[in-house]
């Protein structure tokens, strides 16, 4: 299982104290201390888990628009992107919960042109209007037919840590990793009108960096 590099640290710092307390437990518990033993070692695994980085294909053609993440479709709707676009956008939004992969990709191949960090609360990240009051970062694409793509990450009650990647003139290739959300987010994805879209609230979406989710007009 490859493993995100986000994950080295607190990997690293999980095993050491839980086989610690392991032994520890052990030793002056006799028997008695795999109860506290277990659950530390199910612990420790469940953080290895969380931080998988499972290898994805990213062939997306130039007018598909691919899943940022795993999670589950809870906004597919019209609103009006007041921050950098300015201007009515269909607003695609994608739930993780602890259990899904929190690698975040590039949605769209193009140029970044615009970045920024928004320090905020940590309400429940599937609440709507966490997208404006919760911490998050916004990044717009512009692909090669000049077409502008914003996506978002927001911080959910659990998530503690936004990590980004994106540098504006960088270059975005759709599926790539741009950043990582620690323990439970949301990701929201604003695409011009006219887009065609190929989810519905309710889906749920396995392998984010391969699933097309929309497919730009023109």
């Amino acid at each position: 299982m490859r493993l995100h590099k986000e994950g080295k640290t607190i990997i690293g710092i999980s095993l050491i104290v839980s086989i610690l307390i392991s032994i520890l437990s052990i030793y002056f518990l006799n028997y008695w201390g795999l109860i506290i033993a277990v659950p530390v070692l199910v612990l420790s695994f469940f953080i290895i888990w969380f931080f998988r980085n499972p290898i994805r294909r990213y062939d997306a053609k130039a007018n598909e628009i691919i899943a940022p993440v795993d999670g589950k479709v809870v906004i597919v709707k019209e609103v009006y992107e007041k921050e950098f676009l300015k201007t009515n956008c269909i607003q695609v939004s994608i739930f993780m919960s602890p259990l899904n992969v929190h690698v975040c990709r590039y949605p769209v191949s193009g140029k970044v042109i615009f970045k920024k960090y928004h320090p905020g609360k940590f309400l429940v990240a599937w609440h709507e209007k966490s997208s404006e009051l919760n911490e998050r970062t916004t990044v717009a694409v512009e692909t090669e037919q000049k077409q502008k793509i914003l996506f978002r990450q927001i911080a959910g009650a659990m998530a503690r840590r936004i990590v980004i990647y994106s540098q504006i003139g960088d270059t975005a290739q759709a599926g790539k990793d741009f950043g990582f959300i620690k323990f439970g987010s949301r990701m929201d994805v604003f695409l011009p009108l006219g887009t065609e879209i190929l989810v519905k609230v309710g889906d749920i979406i396995p392998d984010g960096g391969e699933r097309v989710i929309a497919r730009l007009k023109g």
